[in-house]
């Protein structure tokens, strides 16, 4: 685990916003999860995101730390409004897909537009995650690699696939997407601060009673 730091940890480079977005149900929680605590839920164990989730991560990349704060958006409809604040301020974004499921991929124009709606800046860094790519073994795949990367192209956007299940890719994902903000200093020096302790608590009271069931990667 890493160690506690706060933004003025003479250690940490800079504090960088990451947002997780894409339907509900490709895996974005699995993902934190997997991450920043290096744990994989069962399905069924997996509570679906109510509005927004946060963690704290301290990643290391290039010999250089930077502190992350990471928002899991929820993917139903009737969140939007709530997590559409949120998109103001962001770094960085992973656009989440489940490899099995083509309607998620088909989506992602409708969430990179939400995105331009929504994001204050134009040169926010863009990450495609083609999530559960393990799900290839069992001939599950509805979205191929070739296909995922060429839209990742047209719209300007990193690609990378991974599973959460399986740690496959996820310290390179986020790695990746880390290292391109960093080398995108116009985009995060001038608004560099982490999440006020006010902002953490509105998250935890903004959490819903009728709580329901993702399957996740």
């Amino acid at each position: 685990m890493a160690p506690k730091s706060s933004p003025t940890d003479p250690d940490v480079r800079a504090t960088f916003k990451v947002l997780l977005i894409g339907d509900s149900g490709t895996g974005k929680s699995s993902l934190l999860l997997r991450y920043t605590d290096d744990v994989w839920l069962q399905p069924d164990e997996v509570q679906a995101t109510i509005g927004v989730d946060f963690k704290i991560k301290i990643a290391d990349v290039d010999g250089r730390k930077y502190k992350l704060t990471i928002w899991d958006t929820a993917g139903q409809e009737r969140f939007r409004t709530l997590t559409s604040s949120y998109y103001r301020g962001a770094h960085g974004v992973m656009f989440v897909y489940d490899v099995a499921n083509r309607q998620s991929f088909e989506n992602l124009q409708m969430w990179f537009e939400e995105l331009e709606t929504y994001s204050n800046t134009t040169e926010i860094v863009k990450i495609i995650v083609g999530n559960k790519c393990d799900r290839d073994i069992a001939g599950a795949r509805q979205v191929t690699k070739r296909e995922a990367e060429a839209f990742a192209h047209k719209m300007k956007a990193l690609f990378v696939e991974a599973s959460a299940k399986s740690r496959i890719g996820i310290h390179d994902t986020f790695d990746i997407l880390v290292r391109q903000i960093a080398e995108t200093p116009s985009l995060w020096q001038k608004s560099n601060t982490a999440p006020s302790e006010s902002q953490i608590v509105q998250l935890d009271n903004k959490r819903g009673e009728d709580d329901y069931y993702s399957y996740c990667c």
